[in-house]
């Protein structure tokens, strides 16, 4: 209940203002679907979940660092193009993966919960419950990664043969399916360009975005997000301009500093 004002305050004619709705139509829509597979073709069917889905930012979530890997793996192997995200990564590993799925290069990023809390991530349209959540905590977390800012989101929870919906899960929640034929998703317009060199070398946006225009002979749409650490950069160009920008700039001065610039895989 609202606290009542003071009468000495002597207000006329007060009105309470409400920025809190119960109107859940205001809020961003997560539709939670399940996944059914065979143990045995699990991998293998949320590979062809994923084509389904057509390429959109999706961030896949795993228990442990070693399933972690092993999905990047295999998934990269099937032609899927993905970063993974985990704890025992170095900084600059880790650093070099998150930028390359903020910025577009591409669209799948294979994690531990590390990547539930904290991460400024937008626009992520998909997350893929590849192992059940530990707790209902957990998995409101994850979710929490999708729908944001207005936008609409999809949460999909993989079920193997011998697994059950949590508790704490919609018994009921509809079923996606997968479509064996589904085609890979096209290649992404980004690449990423990792610069040796940062805000301690007195190097910003408008020093990359000076360089690459002018030595890279980039257009400005050529050039996408730019993100500047300490001792590093990473900027996304355009897929099909990298190779050529690189040439032009590779025996060029970024401020009079002789900075080794290469694509980040």
């Amino acid at each position: 209940a609202a606290s009542e004002m003071p009468a000495f305050i002597k207000l006329q004619s007060p009105r309470t203002l409400s920025f809190v709705t119960d109107d859940e139509s205001d809020q961003p829509a997560i539709e939670v679907q399940q996944f059914k597979v065979e143990d045995k073709d699990r991998l293998q069917a949320v590979f062809e979940l994923i084509c389904t889905l057509g390429g959109r930012s999706t961030i896949l979530f795993c228990n442990q660092r070693s399933i972690v890997q092993q999905v990047s793996t295999v998934l990269k192997e099937k032609g899927l193009p993905n970063v993974f995200y985990h704890g025992s990564m170095e900084q600059r590993d880790r650093d070099t993966a998150l930028n390359r799925f903020r910025n577009g290069t591409v669209n799948l990023l294979v994690t531990t919960d590390l990547a539930s809390r904290g991460l400024d991530i937008p626009h992520i349209r998909y997350i893929i419950h590849y192992q059940i959540p530990e707790t209902q905590e957990v998995f409101i977390h994850r979710n929490g990664r999708t729908a944001r800012m207005d936008a609409s989101g999809g949460a999909i929870v993989v079920l193997g043969p011998d697994e059950y919906l949590p508790a704490y899960m919609d018994q009921q929640m509809p079923e996606v399916k997968a479509r064996p034929d589904a085609d890979l998703p096209p290649k992404t317009k980004w690449v990423t360009l990792y610069v040796a060199a940062g805000k301690k070398d007195k190097v910003n946006k408008v020093d990359i975005v000076g360089f690459l225009s002018k030595v890279g002979k980039l257009k400005k749409d050529d050039i996408g997000l730019i993100e500047v650490k300490d001792y590093s950069a990473f900027v996304a160009v355009s897929r099909h301009k990298a190779t050529d920008a690189l040439h032009r700039i590779s025996d060029e001065r970024l401020k009079n500093k002789k900075v080794k610039i290469e694509i980040a895989e």
